[in-house]
């Protein structure tokens, strides 16, 4: 660790937030914490996909081994819809 916070000083931290805070409100901050990191994962994963989606779609293999336009890549892009949920 780059303080070199052993377990003990740990242990004294937390009893330390625990009285200052009570144990009630640190729950709370915990399950807000924890649905904010789902969230923020599960917004990443959706941007993931969606930029994997285009991939390949513009340029497609000829039988000789060389990249050739598809007719779709000459049509303008259509419109992209939302999320289904």
């Amino acid at each position: 660790m780059p303080f070199n916070v052993g377990p003990f000083e740990l242990i004294i931290i937390l009893l330390i937030v625990i009285a200052v805070f009570g144990a009630g409100r640190i729950a709370g901050v915990g399950r807000a914490l924890g649905t904010s990191v789902r969230e923020f994962r599960e917004e990443a994963r959706n941007e993931e996909d969606e930029e994997g989606e285009g991939d390949g779609e513009d340029e497609a293999k000829s039988t000789d081994g060389e990249t050739t336009a598809t007719a779709d890549a000459e049509m303008p892009p259509a419109k992209k819809e939302g999320p289904t949920n």
